[in-house]
């Protein structure tokens, strides 16, 4: 019975091997394709169409699917195109679709200056946003102004919900800052004194010690100015429900796979749960998610919201890693939004305008109390003299 079996397994393979083989005429390594494409986690099933896609895209060496991020492209681009003119794709095909952006994500996650990091509070630029948590206190947010010797001097912290007017001088705090296409890092450092540095009130900290990388980045961003429109949300429900009526107006500043920064007018409230929408590829997409902080701008009156997004159904998902990696067919254009871009912009500008101009008109009323108040002060005392 065992030889029986072990015949069947020998003929089986021998089969397999040969239709490889065939599959191979032309120059085409299809043996090395296969032996590849397990290697990557792929099924037989998935790599029976990778190499359907290999073979439509004409690729001299189909094995450079694996470690080649522009043919890897252009098979993903041939997949999109061909899914498109399907009119959308079966979910085995979505399926399908997913797993080759997660690979394709994984080539551009492990490339070195996304996969090492920093070592040293050394690297860090100039510039880059920190966030500083002094305990018992709150977060404070700064950027770092100098990085020079022995120490590194940062803008004067400051909170939107905690009281200022303490002495920072000789606190202890912890600094954390996400360094752009990389991760999350962390460190202590002691505050050594309170200085001024290019005209603004700063504090001379400590290197620290030690910097540790967390949250080392999950997705790849890329960097946009789309018109949308933003809705607040009650609860924790997601929701990817097409609106009808228009919301406030925004933007879109950047945008991937687990969440986006918004532009907007105003100072909105930290942690609110929002739902954004705008037109990708021809298509509306809805994004729900958790505002987890934003960068407010006094001077235009505008917020940048950074926004973690709910789990995403696998279309919108797949929708827009298509635009992250650039993999849309070049004839897919977005058509005209319903608010265009630079009417979007100046009606955002306009709002603010209208703000500022509320508040100097408000400081002037205040001015000319206080010099009617000095005047009629200033009446009585040489009536009195």
């Amino acid at each position: 019975m065992f030889t029986v079996v072990l015949a069947v397994v020998i003929l089986v393979s021998g089969a397999g091997v040969l239709y490889l083989f065939r599959m191979g005429v032309g120059g085409k390594s299809w043996v090395q394709f296969f032996a590849k494409g397990k290697d990557a986690g792929f099924s037989v099933k998935e790599l029976e169409l990778l190499r359907r896609l290999a073979a439509t895209s004409d690729l001299e060496d189909p094995s450079s699917l694996f470690w080649s991020q522009a043919r890897l492209d252009s098979c993903i681009r041939n997949l999109v195109r061909s899914v498109r003119l399907t009119g959308g794709g079966d979910q085995a095909t979505n399926d399908f679709l997913s797993r080759l952006y997660d690979y394709r994500k994984k080539i551009e996650l492990e490339k070195p200056r996304i996969k090492n990091g920093i070592a040293d509070t050394r690297q860090i630029d100039e510039g880059q946003r920190l966030r500083i948590l002094v305990e018992g206190q709150g977060i404070f947010d700064s950027r770092l102004v100098k990085n020079i010797g022995q120490c590194l001097i940062i803008s004067w912290p400051s909170s939107a919900s905690v009281p200022g007017g303490f002495d920072w001088k000789g606190l202890k705090i912890s600094v954390y800052f996400w360094r752009e296409e990389d991760a999350g890092y962390v460190f202590d450092a002691v505050v050594e004194d309170e200085v001024f540095s290019r005209g603004n009130a700063s504090l001379k900290i400590s290197r620290g010690d030690r910097l540790f990388r967390t949250q080392k980045r999950r997705s790849i961003r890329i960097k946009t100015h789309k018109p949308a429109y933003l809705y607040l949300l009650e609860g924790e429900t997601p929701s990817d429900t097409i609106e009808v009526n228009p919301g406030f107006k925004c933007f879109v500043e950047n945008l991937s796979d687990s969440g986006c920064a918004v532009l907007v007018g105003g100072r909105p409230a930290a942690r609110s749960r929002i739902k954004v929408q705008f037109i990708l590829n021809n298509a509306p997409v809805c994004l729900s998610g958790t505002v987890r902080f934003l960068e407010y701008n006094g001077e235009k009156n505008q917020s940048l919201l950074h926004v973690e997004a709910d789990p995403m159904s696998l279309e919108t998902r797949n929708h827009i890693l298509g635009e992250v990696f650039g993999v849309v067919p070049d004839e897919e254009e977005d058509l005209p939004f319903r608010l265009p871009e630079e009417e979007a912009e100046a009606e955002l500008e306009a709002e603010a305008e209208e703000v500022k101009e509320e508040i100097e008109m408000e400081l002037q009323e205040e001015e000319e109390m206080e010099e009617e108040n000095s005047a009629g002060a200033s009446a009585a005392v040489e009536s009195a003299l």
